[in-house]
């Protein structure tokens, strides 16, 4: 069974890491249906300075604006199975945490922990506060999986994108899907 999957991509830094997850999603028609995409202004502002370019338009998927309600994924009954934010701001992790599904990417959240579906959160955040940790332990209490934008070095990524999917293809493993990558005490990727 195919794939039926949301990308919520906000203003956080760490735009390699929605650009890697597209580039890996792209990459697997066998596995992936759908992906419907939601991008705030300032992703795509935080986009272009860190990446150099808008090349987040050149993707095949269906883009939704912020508040379209009528997006497919602000209902459960569209079973979209799981929901990636990458990068995943501490403001949007602070509202899906309290429940306010007051866009598409917090109503869409939702949706996902209602159903008992999928929802991966990758925060790019450091150091933490306070507020920050108790908001992390709410949504995993409620469901949802904290995936920190922590690269791990052992497979000797030679690039940003390389360094980048190291975390990707960990969520990638979160969402259920089979991905080529290094696992540790493998001779290959």
């Amino acid at each position: 069974m195919k794939h039926k999957l949301v990308v919520a991509i906000t203003g956080a830094s760490g735009s390699v890491y929605a650009k890697v997850l597209l580039d890996k999603l792209q990459a697997m028609p066998d596995q992936v249906d759908t992906v419907g995409i939601v991008m705030s202004k300032n992703a795509k502002t935080v986009w272009e300075t860190e990446l150099g370019n808008d090349s987040y338009k050149d993707y095949p998927f269906t883009y939704f604006e912020k508040h379209n309600f009528n997006a497919p994924f602000a209902s459960g009954s569209a079973r979209f199975g799981t929901m990636f934010v990458a990068p995943c701001s501490m403001g949007t992790l602070g509202r899906i945490a309290g429940g306010l599904s007051d866009d598409l990417v917090t109503r869409a959240a939702d949706v996902i922990l209602k159903e008992r579906r999928k929802l991966i959160l990758l925060i790019r955040e450091t150091p933490y506060n306070l507020i920050h940790i108790r908001n992390m332990e709410t949504v995993t209490l409620a469901g949802g999986i904290i995936c920190p934008c922590s690269p791990s070095f052992y497979s000797l990524p030679n690039s940003m994108d390389a360094l980048a999917a190291t975390v990707i293809d960990r969520a990638l493993d979160l969402a259920g899907l089979t991905t080529n990558t290094y696992r540790w005490g493998s001779t290959q990727a």
